[in-house]
This record gives C-alpha cells, structure tokens and sequence, in this order.
C-alpha cells in the first residue's frame, strides 16, 4: 500500500483528497502548515506527497527545496491556485515532479498519482561498463562509488533505456521526465542530456540531429 502525505490548508479541499485516496487504497497522512508537513515527510518519508504551494508557515516551495536538499527523492505533486507559466518552472526546477492548478478534477489528480508512483516503483537496475544504476533508489555508483545524479537525470535515463535503439523526441523525454500536460520548454531535456553524459560511458547517449536521442546499449 504506497502511502501519501497531503500537506494543505484549505479543510474542504483537504477532507476530500484524503477521503477520495483512502477509498482508493491508499495510507493518507495530512498536514495544514508548512512546517507540519516538512517535518512528516522528514520522520515518516511517505511514498508520495500532495503539496499546497501557499500554505501558512512554509511555502511549498520552501518545503520542496528542503526536502530536496536532504537528498529525499519520493516524488512531489503540486497544487496551487496559480497558473503563470512562471511559477510552473519554478516549482519544477526545485524539485517538483508535477504540478496541478486549482480547481481540478479528483479523476486527473488520480491519474497523476497513479503516474508519478509507477515511475518510482520499479526495482530495475542498469549496469553500464562500471557505472550501476539503482532505478528504484535513484543511486547511480561507479566502480563501487557514488555518483551524485538527479532524479529527472535518471528518469530521462530510464526512458531512453527502456526503449533502446529507438529516436526518442524531446517531447516524448519531457513527458517522462516533468509529466504531461506541464508546460516547460522541451529545451531542457538538452542541458539533462549534457549532465548524464558527463557521469556515463561515451557512446552510449547519442542525439539524431533534428530528431533527439537514443541509447545505444
């Protein structure tokens, strides 16, 4: 059962998420301020959190950034009442997974859920000449030690492997690594390129001019 900490303030949205997940199957932790939910996701990490953007005491962004900072990887959904592009890629670029606008529906929250937790529930494992790759504990070592890659690095990775041989857009990468329906310019997916290149083998991660990337096993 993947468990999920929903940290918001509004009580009505609040009572109608965690009783929507519960009824889904899922194990629901709630909290109503910033500083609450920081410190949930600190002593009881759960597999998923639902974050407010504006929320008394600490922003969701503060608590993205920090949890973050501390190397936790569960992946983060969040909701705001804002719609401006920039506050999109903000909270992307901290560290969010995915980002949903109030209103929305339960039925697309869900779908999201749903999505953002089979990302995380693989326990695949990739081995590239010394380089080992720990899908599932977002680990990457080479000969033994740690290398120190992001999350959206290794999920980039994960979908260019899954589908080896094979030309993979930048907006077929985007959607793997930020989700569908955010809109940030497809451009990132190069400067996520040129960072995983630097920690892997060469000849490997090869671009198709025009066209995008494709692994080479």
């Amino acid at each position: 059962m993947s468990r999920i900490l929903i940290v918001e303030d509004e009580p009505a949205i609040l009572l109608g998420l965690s009783g929507q997940l519960r009824r889904e199957g899922y194990e629901v932790t709630t909290a109503i301020t910033g500083d609450d939910g920081l410190s949930s996701a600190q002593t009881n990490p759960p597999d998923l959190i639902v974050l407010d953007l504006m929320l008394p005491g600490l922003s969701g962004y503060e608590i993205c950034r920090t949890l973050r900072s501390q190397g936790r990887q569960m992946p983060i959904l969040m909701l705001t009442a804002r719609g401006e592009e920039t506050d999109r890629v903000l909270g992307l670029d901290i560290g969010a997974d995915d980002y949903l606008t109030k209103p929305f529906s339960l039925r697309e929250l869900l779908a999201r859920i749903r999505a953002l937790l089979r990302r995380t529930q693989s326990n695949d494992k990739l081995q590239i000449g010394d380089v080992e790759i720990d899908f599932a504990a977002y680990t990457a070592t080479r000969a033994g030690r740690p290398i120190e890659i992001s999350r959206r690095e290794l999920l980039l990775l994960r979908a260019l492997t899954a589908k080896p041989n094979r030309v993979l857009s930048r907006d077929e990468l985007l959607d793997s690594v930020v989700g569908e329906d955010v809109y940030v310019s497809n451009r990132v997916i190069d400067n996520y390129i040129v960072t995983l290149r630097a920690k892997l083998p060469e000849g490997h991660l090869v671009t198709i001019r025009g066209a995008g990337y494709k692994w080479i096993p």
